[in-house]
Formats: structure tokens, sequence, C-alpha cells
């Protein structure tokens, strides 16, 4: 059993790290299944779905112990670990938003549409590829940062997404209150309703957004 831990450093860029990946390989995926070039990012600014992020970090926390044991095992703990983040990250989002990005209520054994065996097999299938793979090269990149400017970094990219998150709020705060007919109140909410509107928001949340 391996014996190596996880640190803040680490987790941090892991989240970051995992959700431009699970951005681009969920864009990927569906313009090949769909034909669509779909943003999935989680906000409006900038390449994040934090869902990946998420389960990147628990992955490796989970993964990290037995990376060095048998793919079974690995991809029964992918495959667990990753359909319960997938169930309370969807059910977060309802909560929070009032909606959830993924419906899967008409794919084979689903649980309340939030998780569902195909893809409850992919996070076993990416559980593997991530501790084998992806995980020994951020963490050989993370070494060779200079740790003053890494803190730099950190705190510049915290602040960004703490902004991008406020503003996605208040994006779909107002896209619903334009799709009620109120018209805007300030410059910002103009801004709004030119850019970060419900015909973009629609496309970042597959359409469940106003749902």
């Amino acid at each position: 059993m391996n014996n190596e831990k996880l640190d803040f450093n680490k987790l941090f860029w892991l989240f970051i790290f995992g959700s431009i990946l699970g951005w681009f390989i969920e864009g990927i995926w569906t313009l090949i299944t769909t034909k669509q070039l779909i943003n999935h990012s989680a906000v409006v600014i900038g390449p994040f779905n934090m869902a990946y992020g998420i389960c990147a970090c628990l992955l490796s926390a989970l993964l990290i112990r037995f990376k060095d044991d048998s793919y079974l095992k690995l991809f029964l703990i992918g495959f667990i670990g990753g359909s319960i983040v997938e169930y309370v990250l969807s059910w977060g989002m309802e909560l929070v938003f009032g909606f959830t990005a993924w419906d899967y209520s008409h794919l084979f054994l689903n649980i309340n549409g939030r998780v569902c065996l195909l893809f409850s097999i992919f996070w076993g299938v990416i559980g593997i590829v991530w501790i084998k793979f992806f995980y020994p090269i951020i963490i050989n990149v993370i070494a060779k940062i200079e740790p003053k400017r890494n803190k730099r970094m950190q705190k510049v990219v915290i602040c960004f997404l703490i902004f991008d998150l406020l503003l996605t709020f208040c994006a779909v705060s107002r896209a619903r209150s334009c799709e009620k007919g109120i018209p805007p109140a300030n410059g910002f909410e103009s801004f709004l309703d030119k850019t970060f509107n419900k015909q973009y928001l629609v496309n970042m949340f597959n359409n469940n957004w106003s749902e």
C-alpha cells in the first residue's frame, strides 16, 4: 500500500487540472456523439467544470494508496467513488441553482436520473487512467514550481474563480428575470443580457438551467 499523502497544494492543482481536463473530454465526447459544440463549463468564464475537479481530488484521495494494486480494484473504487460524488453534486447543484446540468432518467439502471450504470462504468475506467497516467504527470509538474511563485499563482486563480462563480450566479439570476420579461435595471444587467444570457447558459447547462 502506498503511503503518499495529499496536501492542499497538490489538491488545489489536481482540482484545477481535473476541472479543465473534464471540460475538454466532455466537450470532445458531445462533439463526437451529438455533432454539437457545447461549453460544459460550470462557470461563465473559462473552461472549468468543477464537478470533474472535485472528482479528480476524490479519486486521487481514494486511489493513491492503491495505485499499485490490481486494475479491478482501482476500477471498483473509481466506480463507487465517482458515482457517489456525481450523485451528491447533482443534488447539491439542484439545491443551489434549482436545476442540475445532467439527467440520466432515460438511461438504463439510473438512480433518480443523477447517476446511471453507463457513466458509473466510465468513472471506473477514468479512475484507472487518472491514477496511472494523469496523476503522476500533474504531481511532477507541481513539484517543479518554485514555492513562492506557486502561492502567488494559487491566490490569483482562487480570486478569479470566486469572481467567476459570483458572476455565474448573477448571470443565472438575471437570465431568469429576463425570461419573465423584467427589463435590465442597470448597466451591469444590460451587460449580462448581451453576454451571459439565456442562450449562453442553455449551451452550458444542457437546456436544464431554467427548469
